[in-house]
């Protein structure tokens, strides 16, 4: 168990301290090379001599021994090894060096205990022990050899004391390296548990840290930290998903390129946390890296330092786009209901007299000259009566849609002929271009071939009815890797406002004078075929609309024949 804990302890600290073994190693020799040069330069005698001559080739075994150390540690990672060879070398070098400056006599002697102490701090209580006890054998044995006169230098200094002086002396310095060792291996033990729990404390501090960065980036909400300043330093996965920006891009941005001027919005949700309220709720409208535009719905919550003090702001946020456009289609729903409502009630109301009017009227033409005022003024009341006539078709067209008949169509050739009719209307001019992007296949969806020309020829209109002096209308048609058809439209008109786009397909809505309900029946058919349909415009700048529509999953050979076989295009104005 305490070898275990020991080998917790020692990489990579272990690793670290032996550099600063070798270098404590290395500053102690030199120091005891200074200290044996100023005793020389104070005083004289043999002994003096003889301890500079021992201390001399010490100090350059050290230096090559420590320059040996630091490859090793450079080059090998097993520093536990190390470190027990290293005090085993330094138990032998302090030896002959208590051996060759004058052994019981030796002023060296203490370099025993220095030994055993440092082992305390790189070794566990175990090796301690063992070091303290090998220096004692060390120490033991190199003076029973001078006492039995192995060496000239032991020879001489046993001469000038008694043997049974020697062995009192062995005694006492032998009982010392145990005590010491005793101590040290306690103090060995105490900082093995040190590091023990140290570690563990690490340990436990990394998996929290990495469990909170799992939980901030499996959090399906945006996320963003920024400083006081509004500056971005944390900008979770989710965040990269629904705004489409990498983290890396908008690192040290400011957050209101997401949730524009948030000044106000600080301020009362910094009150709020002040209160110990609810953080209140905002929303602000945002554009994508690709350029489409969202709705945020956001909170804003202080983020405080281990001090307690304000150090930042907490964003979190989801994308609102889809819930308000649902609420949108509720609403629509309603006002669709309204509508047919009062669709059905007048289409008996108004068409029945109105055909008996224009009947009327064209029994009167036939009686007075083609060339007098009143000939005029009935022309006049049969054009408004047949354009009344087309408002209450289109209003019965969206309030009372057909069932759509399914079958499978050929998107592709429903433009080309949505083209060739444009090619030849009036409501072309010398400055408008036309261009088709359209794939060399076939691109087969299941639909009402009729409403899809339908929606074809309305959004081609619209478009270039909001070019009147000239532009460029652009149609492309694709089948993403999801297998679903997208159909785009853009021209390089006057634009909308971001009002004008929020309320394009509500009924009555018209941005070039019709009557309001091309759009909106555009939105029903592409709703009732299980597609969806986007705007992106700017005032100014062109409008893009974008139909999405599901491409059938598989087509029988019969269907298959079917492809491009419904003649006929709807013209319903607008």
């Amino acid at each position: 168990m305490l070898e275990d804990r020991n080998k917790l302890s020692h990489p990579p600290a272990l690793g670290r301290r032996l550099w600063w073994l070798i270098l404590s190693r290395l500053a102690a020799a030199l120091l005891l090379m200074l200290l044996g040069a100023a005793w020389a330069w104070t005083t004289s005698g043999p002994a003096v001599h003889r301890s500079i001559r021992g201390t001399l080739p010490f100090v350059l075994v050290v230096v090559v021994l420590d320059a040996i150390y630091a490859l090793a540690r450079y080059f090998s990672h097993h520093f536990l090894a190390q470190a027990r060879f290293q005090f085993f070398v330094d138990v032998l070098l302090v030896t002959w060096l208590v051996w060759t400056t004058g052994d019981v006599h030796s002023p060296d002697t203490a370099l025993y205990i220095v030994v055993i102490s440092a082992a305390s701090f790189f070794l566990g209580p175990r090796d301690v022990m063992i070091t303290s006890v090998g220096c004692a054998v060390a120490f033991t044995a190199s003076t029973l050899a001078a006492i039995n006169g192995v060496g000239a230098v032991g020879t001489r200094d046993l001469t000038q004391g008694s043997i049974a002086q020697a062995a009192q002396a062995i005694g006492i310095f032998d009982i010392s390296f145990l005590v010491v060792g005793l101590l040290a291996a306690r103090l060995a033990q105490r900082q093995s548990h040190s590091d023990v729990q140290l570690l563990a404390a690490t340990q436990s501090l990394a998996k929290l840290r990495a469990l909170h960065e799992r939980i901030v980036e499996s959090i399906r909400s945006g996320v963003i930290t920024t400083d006081l300043l509004g500056r971005i330093f944390t900008f979770n996965a989710a965040a990269e998903e629904i705004t489409g920006y990498n983290a890396a891009d908008v690192y040290g941005q400011e957050a209101s390129i997401f949730f524009g001027n948030m000044s106000h919005q600080v301020s009362e949700s910094m009150r709020a946390a002040s209160e110990g309220t609810a953080s209140p709720r905002f929303e602000s409208d945002c554009l994508t890296s690709d350029g489409l535009r969202l709705r945020l719905g956001f909170s804003i919550s202080p983020l405080f330092a281990e001090s307690g003090e304000t150090s930042g702001l907490v964003i979190t946020f989801q994308d609102m786009t889809a819930v308000r456009a649902l609420e949108e289609t509720s609403r629509r729903q309603d006002r669709l209901a309204a509508v047919g409502r009062v669709a059905a009630s007048i289409a008996h109301e108004i068409r029945n007299p109105l055909a008996a009017m224009r009947g009327s009227i064209q029994m009167l033409r036939s009686e007075v000259a083609d060339d007098s005022a009143q000939a005029n003024l009935m022309e006049i009341i049969l054009r408004e009566s047949d354009r009344l006539n087309r408002i209450i078709t289109d209003y019965l067209a969206y309030a009372r849609p057909r069932a759509a008949s399914l079958s499978i169509v050929d998107v592709r050739a429903l433009l080309d002929e949505t083209f060739s009719l444009l090619r030849n209307s009036a409501e072309i001019g010398e400055n408008h271009v036309l261009q088709q992007d359209l794939p060399a296949s076939e691109v087969i969806v299941k639909g009402d071939s009729e409403q899809l020309r339908q929606v074809s020829w309305n959004l081609s209109r619209n478009a270039l009815q909001a070019m009147p002096g000239g532009g460029t209308l652009h149609v492309s048609l694709w089948r993403s890797g999801t297998g679903r058809v997208h159909l785009t439209f853009t021209d390089t008109g006057r634009g909308m406002t971001p009002d004008q786009v929020e309320h394009l397909f509500e009924p009555f809505s018209s941005t070039s004078g019709g009557t309001g309900l091309g759009l909106s029946i555009v939105y029903q058919i592409i709703r009732d075929h299980g597609g969806t349909i986007n705007v992106r415009s700017r005032e100014g700048q062109g409008t893009t609309i974008t139909v999405e529509l599901p491409a059938p999953e598989s087509l029988s050979r019969n269907e298959a024949r079917e492809v491009g076989s419904r003649p006929g295009i709807m013209t319903s104005g607008f």
